[in-house]
């Protein structure tokens, strides 16, 4: 790319091989457009050589590196990555190579982050995303202690809520997470049996359907029970018209749009201030659900809301 105060961009350099084409001197052409003569003749010297190619910027990039980490060297530091999660502090002693090489070699190979990598296997975790809204929801629990009145720990102090939580049991929050535009549906219950999960499935649905999501395709979930082949969750999947698909099994990454999705859950809205009662958190959520799909920024979507990201599908589809 020419810098900006360049005299020469693609279309002057055409416009300067056309001019010495016609039959006028480089010196006089040059002098005309502000450049040396020596820059001129590279430039007719390139394009009579590579033709209209020729007079594209080319890379700055050495053609070769004598210096350059060796190849064996790099591929060891990979491999210290994904074998034994070292960082490049540790990596570098080992290998001789200072820690700042160790770190361009893995951003090299996107090994930069932990969280790039699944950590029973090392591989580089690939990131995939459905072309439209509705043709994969992400379906997951997360399974939350109920607050007493009066408050729990964050209110009362870690001994005196440890005393009044006592017995308290769950809550189980169900939550579905388009795929495509990450719009989000959670309902709060007091289990996660089949039929519980079956009738979620069902009013999820219709709530993704007033958002302009008519259909959906196939429903992701882990492998729990009530989601293998029990008769109340593939009798909902059927009523859909929904494929069902179970993750690999210790492989949360598989269904990680809503498992991304439960720690927002958490972050934002289960923990983000003390609660005096379990019915003040659960009435909470509505709010949080609102400005999650309606106003929160999420950076996979550059910076848009999730609604944004169903609208322009609607637009683009009708």
């Amino acid at each position: 790319m020419s810098h900006r105060n360049a005299r020469l961009t693609v279309h002057g350099r055409r416009l300067l091989v056309e001019r010495v084409r016609s039959g006028r001197p480089v010196a006089h052409v040059a002098a005309e457009m502000g450049i040396s003569r020596a820059t001129a003749h590279k430039w007719v010297r390139r394009w009579r050589s590579e033709g209209d190619a020729g007079l594209a910027d080319r890379s700055s990039r050495p053609r070769t590196t004598p210096h350059r980490t060796p190849a064996a060297v790099e591929a060891r530091a990979c491999q210290l990555r994904r074998t034994r999660k070292l960082g490049a502090a540790r990596i570098g002693p080992i290998l001789g190579v200072p820690t700042s090489t160790v770190h361009r070699i893995l951003t090299r190979h996107g090994l930069n982050r932990l969280s790039f990598l699944d950590r029973p296997t090392g591989q580089v975790i690939r990131r995939y995303e459905r072309e439209r809204p509705g043709e994969l929801l992400h379906v997951d629990v997360k399974k939350l202690g109920r607050i007493p009145d009066g408050g729990g720990h964050k209110v009362l102090g870690r001994k005196a809520g440890r005393i009044t939580r006592s017995g308290m049991g769950f809550d189980y929050v169900h939550s579905a997470v388009d795929d495509h535009s990450r719009l989000a549906y959670s309902e709060i219950h007091p289990d996660e049996k089949a039929a519980t999960c079956a009738g979620f499935l069902r009013r999820a649905a219709a709530f993704f359907q007033t958002t302009g999501i008519d259909r959906i395709e196939r429903v992701l979930t882990d492998n729990a029970w009530p989601y293998r082949k029990t008769f109340a969750w593939q009798q909902a999947l059927a009523d859909l018209g929904a494929a069902g698909k179970l993750t690999r099994a210790y492989r949360p990454q598989t269904n990680g749009k809503v498992e991304r999705f439960n720690r927002t859950l958490l972050d934002e809205w289960a923990y983000v201030r003390p609660y005096t009662s379990n019915t003040e958190r659960t009435a909470a959520l509505a709010d949080f659900l609102h400005t999650y799909n309606h106003h929160r920024c999420h950076t996979a979507l550059g910076g848009q809301p999730p609604i944004s990201r169903v609208n322009n599908a609607a637009g683009q589809y009708t």
